[in-house]
């Protein structure tokens, strides 16, 4: 963070400054609302959560060495203190205090019902070429983990990625008031949360809040291929700039082949220019991510053989996203355990049957593909008819195995079953019971694909099939 004084971090948050001998000290650290995370010089932020209150550890972060914390009620710490009436919403105000004290800073803002994290992680990797650029780590997403990105900036930054997530009405564009974006990039609108919007309708409505926040000198970037994403040229006066498959995108991909490790290749075309880009991610779902990233690059006046060059060197960034490891046994497993939805799923699927040689169609798979699958949350009344879609999709891509976990995701089976393929399927109680499953199933030169809302916890089927702690 750029250093603040107590009094004007005050005045930012609209806090009273409680129990300071000198609000002229300054904050010469970081912004933490972890207190196992503060250093010395830090700023802590006391939280009121779901599961933990931060006030109720504030004192760990003052034997730790924090100058200073945001309170929203007078702790006995002996530490000065910024009162106010609400912390999350004063960790917003400070966000929003320090990008508006960094005029030569551009904010790229992202959403979408998928890809976030993914297309997060790639202009992680090629805005830096252009200038110091600070993106999230992981899915910091919301209304606190946005405003901690935003506070790593300094003086010297020139692009700050902001990944926006919204589970209702009202949530990207508060975020975008933490960070006003100049450009704005929407990836799609899928079934993500639906059981919480209501439709995709709503989901467009929210996500497109994002256009509605630049100015008439941004960019709004696109998906030319989904038809409620391109609808959102409307709401915007910013400059539009599409990407997809279709004729009519202006960053247009096609060509596309895939590896025998799961990996695309494809050839992107910019007005009279087109250059090839082998992505080294896993999964045909992150080209369409790569043409965001191309551009923003472009809005940004990169060279488009520059961006590909750049594209073409990315690595997967973020942990259980179509993480790809391979047992002692020569058992390759996909861990895309972080979060599930329909179109994550498809895709997910339709990966593991490229790597076990199964696609395209007309080829028989070399090797054996198992799908653990559990339950993909939020989807409303869609639910049922959901997971009985991705159980026909197993039977039409040629899965072999299917292990199911949990009672939730039973519709799964059922599908499977109607298309005459019980055989082949399994339902299990928990990601323990999938582990042991697994155990005596596998054999080398198998492909497993790990795949469920996070909540379900298909991460330790992972770790148990490679040996490792979740």
């Amino acid at each position: 963070m750029i250093r603040l004084t107590l009094a004007e971090i005050a005045a930012i948050t609209d806090g009273t400054l409680r129990f300071v001998a000198d609000d002229s000290a300054v904050v010469t650290g970081d912004v933490r609302i972890d207190s196992r995370q503060v250093a010395l010089g830090d700023l802590f932020v006391a939280i009121h959560g779901e599961q933990f209150d931060g006030h109720d550890f504030a004192e760990r972060a003052v034997a730790d060495g924090a100058i200073a914390a945001i309170t929203a009620r007078d702790l006995d710490i002996g530490l000065p203190q910024i009162r106010v009436n609400d912390t999350v919403q004063a960790l917003g105000r400070l966000a929003r205090g320090v990008v508006d004290r960094l005029p030569e800073l551009t904010v790229v803002g992202l959403t979408g019902s998928s890809g976030k994290t993914s297309t997060k992680d790639l202009l992680a990797q090629v805005l830096p070429t252009l200038g110091p650029t600070i993106a999230p780590v992981g899915s910091f997403n919301n209304e606190t983990g946005l405003p901690l990105t935003a506070l790593g900036v300094d003086r010297q930054t020139r692009f700050l990625v902001a990944e926006m997530g919204a589970r209702g009405i009202g949530h990207v564009r508060y975020l975008c008031d933490i960070t006003p974006p100049k450009i704005g990039i929407v990836l799609n609108v899928g079934s993500a949360h639906v059981g919480e919007f209501g439709s995709r309708a709503v989901i467009a409505q929210a996500k497109g809040e994002l256009i509605e926040s630049l100015p008439h000198d941004g960019v709004a970037i696109l998906n030319d291929d989904d038809e409620l994403v391109r609808a959102m040229r409307s709401r915007t006066n910013a400059a539009v700039l599409t990407f997809g498959r279709g004729d009519t995108a202006d960053v247009r991909v096609s060509d596309i082949s895939m590896s025998a490790h799961g990996t695309p290749s494809f050839t992107v075309h910019v007005a009279d220019e087109s250059v090839r880009v082998d992505l080294p991610l896993v999964g045909e779902h992150h080209v369409l991510n790569a043409a965001a990233v191309v551009a923003a690059g472009i809005s940004l006046g990169a060279p488009l053989a520059q961006l590909a060059e750049q594209l073409s060197v990315v690595r997967a960034l973020s942990r259980w996203r179509m993480e790809v490891s391979t047992t002692a046994d020569d058992v390759t497993v996909i861990n895309d355990a972080y979060n599930a939805n329909p179109e994550s799923v498809a895709a997910a699927l339709r990966a593991l049957m490229v790597i076990a040689g199964g696609i395209p169609a007309e080829v028989s798979a070399t090797r054996r593909s198992f799908a653990v699958l559990g339950e993909m949350r939020e989807l409303g009344e869609s639910s049922q008819a959901a997971h009985e879609e991705i159980g026909r999709l197993t039977v039409e891509l040629g899965v072999e195995q299917v292990v199911i976990v949990g009672a939730a995701a039973q519709a799964i089976a059922d599908a499977r079953s109607a298309a005459g393929m019980s055989e082949g399927t399994r339902l299990v109680a928990n990601p323990q019971a999938a582990v042991a499953l697994l155990s005596t199933e596998l054999r080398s030169n198998d492909v497993v694909l790990v795949k469920a809302s996070r909540a379900v916890g298909l991460d330790a089927v992972a770790a148990g099939i490679l040996g490792l702690d979740s």
